[in-house]
């Protein structure tokens, strides 16, 4: 393979963002906009049809800081802004993206089972996730 032709994808990349002074954010949001980018150029890919060009879409971040304490911006490129959310809708939020990012992974039958056992067995868990 050339050098030229090497690329990277996902939170690993320094991505341009044009018309921004930055790169792409390295995070999740971006490596997954990417990732279904690159799935959905593959076949292109593969029969040397030109590409579409890839571009970020900012939806906003959400941080979860305990169980009852949740903040975020959401909808930074559809509103042209930000919208600061905190408290019970914004940790309405937070839970659910982390449950589809689960079912991304697993799959349904495996979320809905874990989120049942931890539902019946009340597990100690920490408040903050550190990762």
């Amino acid at each position: 393979m050339r050098p030229s032709t090497r690329r990277a994808i996902g939170d690993c990349a320094s991505c341009p963002w044009p018309g921004h002074d930055r790169p792409v954010p390295a995070t999740a949001q971006a490596a997954h906009q990417q990732s279904t980018h690159l799935a959905a150029m593959m076949p292109r890919i593969l029969t040397g049809v030109p590409l579409k060009p890839w571009r970020y879409r900012d939806f906003g971040s959400l941080v979860s800081l305990g169980e009852y304490s949740t903040v975020g911006s959401l909808m930074g490129a559809l509103l042209g802004g930000t919208l600061f959310i905190e408290g019970l809708f914004a940790r309405f939020m937070y839970v659910m993206l982390y449950r589809m990012h689960l079912y991304a992974l697993h799959g349904f039958a495996k979320v809905l089972f874990d989120t049942l056992a931890r539902m019946i067995t009340r597990r100690t868990e920490p408040r903050v996730k550190l990762h």
